[in-house]
């Protein structure tokens, strides 16, 4: 089997970690709207999230501030409106009103929830200890809600450089997990 070198700059693309979402901030009357895909779940109970965010994103000063989000996890027919959250700063846009999106209350956190994606899980900063170095925050998801009307929801999956993937076909095997 012939292997090729890989650009180093795109490995992102190979080891995606999950559906694009969309995090949500607020502060002092203050909200945002960022795409973000670079999260991972760190433990199952109490469910634990990291995220990275960069310190030249605007929802970073919001959330450090605040210490809560939303993460809203859109399905492909947000996808434009995803695209567009990532490619404009909230410093300057609202981006509910530029981009047609829904702002609901969250039950347990300012940041608000967005009402057209298909699951929403409000979170609340529990460590900042890589904050410094990395952007890295671990946030607790203290309320999850899920439309139950979406069977198999569509993700979105950035592969870098404006190329997505969207999450296909399901398959079940057997686990020892309940």
């Amino acid at each position: 089997m012939a292997k090729k070198s890989f650009p180093l700059s795109r490995v992102y693309g190979l080891l995606e970690p999950g559906p694009v979402v969309l995090i949500t901030t607020g502060y002092r009357g203050r909200t945002d709207i960022m795409a973000q895909s670079w999260h991972t779940m760190l433990e199952f109970e109490p469910p634990l999230v990291g995220c990275v965010i960069s310190n030249r994103n605007y929802s970073f000063g919001l959330l450090k501030a605040g210490r809560e989000c939303v993460i809203n996890i859109p399905t492909a027919k947000l996808a434009k409106q995803v695209v567009a959250c990532g490619n404009t700063t909230g410093a300057r846009v609202d981006k509910f009103v530029a981009f047609g999106l829904t702002s609901a209350p969250a039950r347990h956190v300012c940041a608000p929830l967005i009402a057209e994606c298909y699951a929403n899980l409000e979170c609340r900063v529990v460590d900042t200890r890589g904050v410094a170095k990395y952007g890295f925050f671990v946030l607790e998801v203290v309320q999850a809600w899920v439309d139950s009307a979406v069977k198999n929801p569509q993700t979105l999956h950035h592969l870098g450089k404006g190329q997505f993937m969207v999450a296909g076909r399901r398959i079940r095997l057997p686990s020892r997990m309940k």
